[in-house]
């Protein structure tokens, strides 16, 4: 019998996304003047304010007042009617010193020998359902909020957008999990006041967003997904009503409160920790990379249609405590899950100093991350700027995504004989 399955996305305004995005700025900031920092940041986001807090261990200092107010007004929030805005917001810093005893399990003797940063299970999750081997619901929920965003920027065709908004798509799947078509989409995008009465500004936004977002979105995507927008798709735009008052202003944000939207939308799993404001020796976040890494290559291998990776570690531990497959019965090959298990642990290191190295984590590449989904996005080389009154200015050259990458797939499919 057919079945629904939904995920959802939230926008770079979203005050939890807000906090994402600060973190991972800071933590992008010392990387770049400091590649071995050890970094942990928290932010809160609140009417006016912004609260920081975490533990660094560094060589260097970074401006963290100005870090985040570029944040902040390069995200949109500019205008003092947001009750939010980069260039008036209160700042206050409690960033301390990383715990020594947090520490030692981490450093050692050489850096092969590096221990992870925590206990925990982390999953990688890739699927064929779509081009970039992501859960189809979710990828369709980030491009409406991307093309959104792009929209509310050119400030052209739909001029009174503000910058919090969420998007969520349902799917309707066959029997044998084939999408047939999109059952409903919601979208609530914050506004700017309307001089006339509340049933015909929402009048207006529905039919801006049906048609000039929509068509933008299915322009994205492959033609077999653009078949799913049906003229029987049920809308929800701004279900409330009046979204005027968002943001932090709106509601409190914090960092990693958004751990389903940036990994696979309810598809797969997610471990116990969030990714944002942590340098990689988080093994929450390397290793959630590197098992996407690791099933995205499966899957493009051939090994099977979707595949799930757990790796769980032991604090100031090595070598991971265990390897885990989940193939949904997709599999293609004539092997338990558990066998596919011990021959992905041969073929991928999963030592957090190897998972840093393989996939170059210790590079100022994380900003980009923190909207949009961290799993999912093209890898690309850029060149990113920095600039500190402690440090002076330099200029970085990374490659980002490097999990998304197919370059194991020869090695697995010699792996496995495909």
């Amino acid at each position: 019998m057919p079945y629904l399955f939904t995920s959802e996305s939230v926008s770079e305004g979203h005050p939890d996304k807000i906090a994402d995005q600060i973190s991972d700025a800071l933590l992008d900031n010392f990387l770049a003047f400091d590649p071995e920092s050890k970094v942990a940041c928290e932010t809160l986001v609140t009417t006016g304010q912004v609260v920081l807090a975490g533990e660094v261990k560094s060589h260097t200092y970074v401006d963290l007042q100005q870090i985040t107010r570029d944040v902040i007004n390069g995200i949109g929030y500019t205008e003092g009617a947001y009750q939010f805005s980069g260039d008036s917001c209160g700042i206050i810093s409690l960033i301390h010193e990383q715990s020594k005893e947090i520490n030692q399990g981490v450093d050692r003797g050489t850096k092969e020998e590096q221990g992870a940063g925590d206990q925990g299970m982390m999953f990688g999750y890739a699927t064929k359902e779509t081009e970039n081997y992501m859960p189809l619901a979710l990828d369709i929920s980030h491009k409406i909020l991307q093309e959104l965003a792009a929209l509310r920027k050119e400030n052209d065709e739909i001029t009174y957008l503000r910058p919090d908004a969420k998007a969520q798509v349902t799917i309707e799947y066959s029997d044998d999990n084939t999408p047939l078509r999109i059952e409903t989409i919601v979208i609530s995008t914050q506004h700017d006041p309307f001089d006339e009465d509340d049933q015909k500004m929402l009048k207006t936004i529905k039919s801006d967003l049906l048609s000039i977002l929509i068509p933008r979105v299915k322009n994205r995507l492959p033609e077999k997904t653009r078949t799913l927008f049906t003229d029987d798709i049920k809308y929800h735009i701004n279900p409330t009503g009046k979204f005027v008052i968002g943001g932090p202003h709106g509601d409190t944000g914090l960092t990693g409160r958004k751990i389903i939207v940036d990994t696979y939308g309810g598809k797969g799993a997610h471990g116990g920790g969030a990714f944002s404001g942590k340098d990689p020796s988080k093994v929450d976040r390397s290793a959630a990379y590197a098992a996407r890494h690791a099933a995205k290559n499966l899957v493009a291998a051939g090994v099977a249609d979707e595949i799930l990776v757990q790796i769980s570690y032991a604090i100031g531990v090595v070598q991971p405590t265990s390897i885990f497959v989940d193939t949904y019965g997709t599999t293609k090959v004539k092997m338990t899950d558990g066998e596919i298990a011990k021959i992905v642990a041969k073929l991928f290191d999963f030592r957090p100093f190897a998972i840093e190295e393989r996939l170059k984590l210790r590079n100022p590449i994380y900003l980009e991350t923190a909207a949009y989904g961290h799993m999912g996005k093209e890898p690309e080389m850029v060149t990113k700027v920095f600039e500190s009154p402690y440090n002076g200015r330099i200029k970085r050259e990374v490659e980002l995504f490097t999990w998304e990458k197919l370059d194991r797939v020869k090695q697995v499919q010699e792996a496995f004989n495909i």
